[in-house]
C-alpha cells in the first residue's frame, strides 16, 4: 500500500508518497493533522500526535525532499538542504529519523514556509 499526502502552509503546498512503515501507518491514521512550522536550517520541522520507536533503517544523513519521522520529537522532519549541524551540502537530521518517503516535486519549495507558519496534513484520497 502506498499513501500520499499533502502538505499545505501559506505560501505554498506540496505532495509527498510514503512506503507503508509502521510510522507512516499510525501517521495516516492521525490525518488531518494541523501544526506550527519550525525551521533548522533548510528543514521544517512539526509535532505530530503520533509517537513511534525508532525502526530499523533509520538514518541521520538523507536526501533532500526525504519526509523522515524525528522519534525523539514525534515531529514529521522535510530537510531541503543544510542544517545547522550538515557538513557541506548533505541534509543532516538532529538524530536518527524514521524513513517515511519522499516529496513528490522539488523540495526547495520548503523555503517558503517560514518558522511559525501554521502547516496541515492530509491524505490524498485517490
Amino acid at each position: 500500500m502506498t499513501l500520499r499526502i499533502r502538505i499545505v502552509w501559506p505560501a505554498g503546498h506540496t505532495t509527498a508518497t510514503l512506503a507503508e512503515t509502521p510510522t507512516s501507518t499510525a501517521l495516516a491514521g492521525a490525518l488531518p493533522i494541523s501544526s506550527t512550522a519550525r525551521t533548522w536550517g533548510e528543514e521544517v520541522y512539526f509535532d505530530t500526535p503520533v509517537s513511534a520507536a525508532v525502526e530499523a533503517g533509520a538514518r541521520q544523513v538523507v536526501e533532500p525532499g526525504t519526509v523522515a519521522f524525528w522519534t525523539e520529537g514525534d515531529a514529521l522532519a522535510l530537510p531541503y538542504g543544510p542544517t545547522p549541524i550538515s557538513r557541506g551540502e548533505e541534509c543532516r537530521l538532529a538524530s536518527p529519523c524514521n524513513l517515511l518517503g519522499a516529496l513528490d516535486g522539488d523540495p526547495r519549495v520548503l523555503a517558503t514556509v517560514r518558522d511559525g507558519d501554521p502547516i496541515r496534513v492530509e491524505l490524498v484520497s485517490g
